[in-house]
């Protein structure tokens, strides 16, 4: 376990004046609040924060993160308090002790919808104030360092964990090794056979070629000095396990068809020496094709900065070169950490430091907290925020030169709402170097898109399928919902009206105001809607606003015409059902268990059927009463100009009811036998009843079946959806709407 002097000399080595009275009060502080608290190794517990404090003395930081790292679980796991360390170390490092003690609260190994929840927290702690992400990072480290204590289930668990959140964070902030650390700590316990054996191939290759790594190292540096780069340094190694296998997956390749498990780096002293090291590797050397990228131009989100190509080197080897500055080459490796992001406080120990500017890869996290705003469900933050963290890049251009920075297999829409969100939702169509592209192409590096816009666009539903920022993504699906609220909006205020004038009022938004916290909804527009929905009835509206209204839901009287009567509706509707007189209605047609319909009125489903869980509508046709359509009906646009023969209608099922309800499912299903037998058993399996069954044969493959089936209510419909699409027999299935 490292001593106290050790931990102040390793400071010191770099920062000469560093606070050595605050690393010694730290220091014992923690020490004694710790006292004999024991890991699960059996090693003092004092020993995991001086670990972490001697991985941050490694990336060079300041004396007051190295002082948070050795507190960063006294509150947690002492009887530290916020107060006592305030008070002793000052208000900055309190505040960053708590906050990484709130993030260890956070159980990210859990249910899906949890772990996006934590997700965010965690990002927005480490938002406020980059140390605290350095400090996690190499908290985390240690305890991967020192998993094997632990049982292989939560061995499994938190590496999958590190390996879909720390390991790409750490990349995405520049920290490429403590990434790779990080990667093959996960991949060791995530797949220990894959790590086995990709290790003793590459231990294998490194004895069969044993000096090769030497000797190339030593011609390439040789050739630099020789043509004026005397202070050129070379460094070679072979590719990490996980970074061979990742290889090896993506490219569908064996061990033995890689060709570049060497990789070398040429540090030179300034940006011209870079491209000078280039043009002599490349004259000296063949050059794979299409293997060169410039990072020193263009930098990427994270400001790697870097000339990488590949060449057929010494001894016909396949290598892999990065060539880039010392500077460069401290930040490839410490990322974040590397730059100079504090200035001296005004208190003079030390921990008064604040950031003094923001890096690239500071500035990408910053934006990612902005998708926090958005509205998104954790589950899709979540979705989002790995697929970002994940995904590599390509840089892209405006018509003006500026540079925009993209995941790989982005579109022109991602790049429309990389720019602006409000340029992505009017986006109609895009020019990729002034020609005219469909929005579904793929950009490349270097691609100069220009993107053609629409006051009066609207982003399809459809777009969320082809972007894959999640940027893009969540103002689609926020365009979507403001889009439909909209259209509800319209439904909703046209029956409010019916209704109060049924009523003998009269409706207006300034009247609704009042009444909003009694119906729970936040502002009018969200009511309307919800009225239009079907989520809440237009009479609650009515005695929200008039609590001392008395409704009557039916009223029956001659309508002057001899065999029929005059009807009117719960939502203000008055129609015409036939009957001789009064009494013909007491025995009339039995109505279905939907609240806001006149007592005896003929009632039809549309042919596609509506189960209870459908949001509802009715309308009134001629000759016909009344028919029942699910809100996602395309029939229902027929009567956006009739708002007269629109019902408010919902569900009202009781204990009681035993009933089940039409609905439409079609399947796209192999033309292969025993299909029709699977499917069969399928429903059978999940309680449903086939009303109708017919097949039409659409290709030589395929064949399109149409269910009419019996349900008791959506849920049993959804699984019945669910299961039907995990069978290996069926393409697609989904249910059909007239």
């Amino acid at each position: 376990m490292m001593r106290q002097y050790e931990l102040v000399e390793r400071v010191q080595k770099y920062k000469p004046d560093a606070n050595e009275a605050l690393l010694n009060k730290a220091y014992v502080y923690a020490m004694q609040k710790h006292g004999q608290q024991k890991r699960a190794s059996g090693d003092p517990y004092i020993s995991h924060p001086l670990e972490v404090a001697a991985i941050l003395t490694d990336m060079r930081l300041d004396e007051s993160t190295i002082a948070v790292a050795l507190l960063h679980d006294t509150i947690e796991d002492t009887t530290a308090t916020r107060a006592e360390i305030d008070e002793l170390f000052g208000e900055d490092i309190g505040r960053l002790v708590e906050g990484l003690t709130k993030i260890k609260k956070l159980d990210l190994v859990t249910k899906k919808a949890k772990q996006a929840e934590n997700l965010r927290k965690l990002l927005l702690a480490i938002s406020d104030d980059v140390r605290v992400l350095l400090v996690k990072l190499a908290d985390r480290l240690h305890n991967m360092r020192t998993l094997d204590h632990m049982s292989p289930e939560k061995r499994a668990r938190i590496s999958e964990e590190t390996m879909e959140i720390y390991a790409p964070l750490a990349g995405r902030m520049g920290m490429q090794d403590m990434r790779e650390e990080l990667e093959e700590l996960s991949f060791r316990h995530i797949n220990p056979e894959a790590h086995d054996t990709v290790t003793k191939r590459l231990e294998e290759l490194s004895r069969r070629n044993e000096g090769l790594v030497k000797k190339i190292e030593t011609e390439l540096r040789d050739l630099l000095v020789a043509n004026g780069l005397a202070n050129a340094m070379v460094k070679g190694r072979l590719k990490k396990p996980y970074s061979v296998f990742r290889k090896m997956q993506s490219k569908s390749l064996s061990f033995e068809q890689l060709s570049d498990i060497y990789g070398f780096r040429l540090l030179v002293d300034d940006i011209p020496s870079c491209y000078r090291a280039l043009g002599i590797v490349h004259t000296r050397w063949r050059v794979v094709p299409g293997r060169f990228k410039d990072y020193i131009s263009t930098p990427k989100q994270n400001d790697y900065r870097s000339l990488h190509t590949t060449i057929v080197g010494p001894s016909s080897q396949r290598i892999e070169l990065q060539i880039r500055t010392k500077r460069m080459h401290e930040i490839a490796e410490f990322g974040i950490a590397a730059h100079t992001l504090y200035k001296d406080g005004t208190n003079g120990n030390g921990d008064g430091e604040v950031l003094s500017r923001e890096s690239s890869a500071y500035s990408w996290l910053r934006h990612t907290i902005e998708a926090l705003a958005e509205g998104d469900s954790p589950e899709e933050f979540l979705e989002h925020t790995k697929l970002e963290l994940f995904q590599d890049q390509v840089f892209c251009f405006t018509p003006k030169g500026k540079l925009i920075a993209l995941p790989r297999g982005a579109t022109p829409i991602d790049f429309a709402y990389a720019v602006h969100t409000n340029i992505g939702d009017t986006t109609v169509g895009a020019k990729i170097n002034g020609r005219i592209m469909p929005l579904v192409t793929r950009l490349t590096n270097g691609d100069e898109v220009e993107i053609i816009r629409s006051g009066v666009q609207v982003p399809p539903a459809a777009w969320e399928e082809i972007v894959v920022t999640g940027k893009a993504r969540a103002a689609i699906r926020r365009a979507t919902r403001l889009a439909i609220r909209k259209q509800y909006a319209g439904l909703g205020h046209r029956i409010l009206e019916r209704t109060f004038e049924r009523a003998g009022k009269v409706f207006s938004r300034d009247a609704l105001k009042p009444a909003l916290h009694r119906l729970g909804q936040k502002d009018v527009e969200d009511a309307i809607a919800a009225v239009g929905r079907g989520e809440m009835s237009s009479l609650d509206v009515l005695r929200a606003v008039y609590p001392d209204h008395q409704d009557e839901r039916v009223t029956v009287k001659p309508a002057g015409d001899e065999g029929w009567f005059n009807v009117h509706s719960a939502a203000g509707m008055i129609f015409k059902i036939p009957g001789k007189n009064k009494a013909d209605l007491a025995d009339g047609i039995e109505t279905p268990p939907i609240r806001g319909l006149a007592a005896n009125v003929e009632v039809h489903f549309a042919p596609t059927g509506a189960v209870p869980g459908d949001r509802i509508v009715g309308i009134m046709e001629k000759g016909k009463g009344i028919t029942i359509y699910p809100i996602q009906s395309p029939v229902l646009q027929r009567f956006d100009d009739e708002p007269e023969r629109w019902i408010d209608v919902r569900w009202d099922l009781d204990e009681a009811n035993k009933s089940r309800f039409a609905a439409r499912v079609l399947i796209n299903a192999l033309n292969e036998p025993g299909t029709l037998a699977k499917v069969a058993q399928t429903v059978a399996d999940v309680d449903v009843n086939i009303r109708v069954l017919n097949t039409v044969r659409v290709a030589a493959d395929f064949t399109e079946m149409a269910l009419d089936v019996e349900v008791w209510d959506l849920r049993q419909l959804n699984q019945l959806l669910v299961q039907l699409k995990e069978l290996d027999c069926i393409a697609t299935v989904k249910r059909l709407y007239e």
